[in-house]
């Protein structure tokens, strides 16, 4: 249990890191579509530009400090930025599904703090450490989380395939695809279906696959791919850690079951 949480430890902390550096990346070079999400405060365009560098900066400072020096107020914060910018979206005009989309960026840092050995909300400055007290109560408990989190991600980028979202339609086109629409289509359903999988039976086999999927498919925007690919770091961590504790149920599965076996005939032969 103790290897687990020191691998989980590290991706979580990891693609937290991949989160605010791809995000900052876009402030910094200022992405036009953000002055959509200042709107939402009332700021101006003009303003709204000044501003992005400034945000930029601090999610990358934010970002290099997860990797050098992982505070548990950096992650704390990450959940609520993570949240506030995926919330934005909607509440500019955009369709829900770009909320659910991005749960992977809120959900990282959130799961990142779960498996950490100290789980309360105090000790903002203290260091997260993984956990060394990981039982297998905990580990159902973090497996559900990590279960929800995945399928929303998985559903909201099938639901943007549903609706032919057009960044999405040029990454086919970009590819090769003659029949985009087409091919988007089959995308939402292949992973609407999966987002269902994951909750329902997540075989770590689909996980694996998924993983792959999603790690290869997000390298394919039209504009700025590497900073795009980066940013969405949450969502491959959250597969990736998924199938790490899927695996560790499996193993502890039998073992659990053999001992409370072997417990329940020595209390018989107590009884007797």
């Amino acid at each position: 249990m103790v290897r687990l949480s020191n691998r989980l430890h590290y991706i979580l902390r990891t693609v937290c890191a991949m989160c605010l550096i791809g995000h900052g990346a876009f402030g910094i070079i200022t992405k036009q579509i953000w002055c959509n999400y200042f709107g939402v405060f009332g700021i101006g365009e003009q303003m709204s530009y000044q501003l992005m560098p400034w945000v930029g900066m601090f999610d990358i400072s934010m970002g290099i400090l997860m990797i050098v020096y992982p505070m548990r107020i950096v992650a704390m914060w990450l959940v609520f930025w993570g949240f506030l910018t995926a919330s934005l979206r909607p509440l500019s005009g955009e369709i829900f599904a770009e909320f659910l989309e991005r749960a992977g960026n809120w959900g990282a840092p959130l799961l990142l703090l779960m498996f950490s050995t100290d789980r309360s909300f105090r000790n903002y400055f203290r260091l997260i450490e993984p956990s060394t007290t990981l039982n297998q109560l905990d580990l159902e408990k973090f497996t559900k989380w990590t279960q929800g989190i995945a399928c929303t991600l998985l559903l909201g980028h099938g639901w943007l395939n549903l609706i032919g979202k057009s960044a999405l339609l040029k990454q086919y086109v970009s590819i090769g695809f003659q029949r985009p629409e087409l091919v988007a289509r089959i995308v939402g359903i292949w992973e609407i279906l999966a987002a269902v999988a994951m909750v329902v039976k997540p075989v770590r086999q689909l996980v694996l696959i998924v993983f792959v999927w999603k790690m290869f498919s997000e390298l394919f925007y039209p504009a700025h791919e590497l900073f795009e690919w980066v940013e969405r770091g949450g969502s491959y961590g959250v597969l990736l850690v998924l199938w790490f504790v899927l695996k560790e149920r499996a193993y502890l599965s039998p073992l659990h079951k053999y001992f409370s076996a072997s417990s329940a005939e020595l209390e018989l032969n107590n009884i007797k």
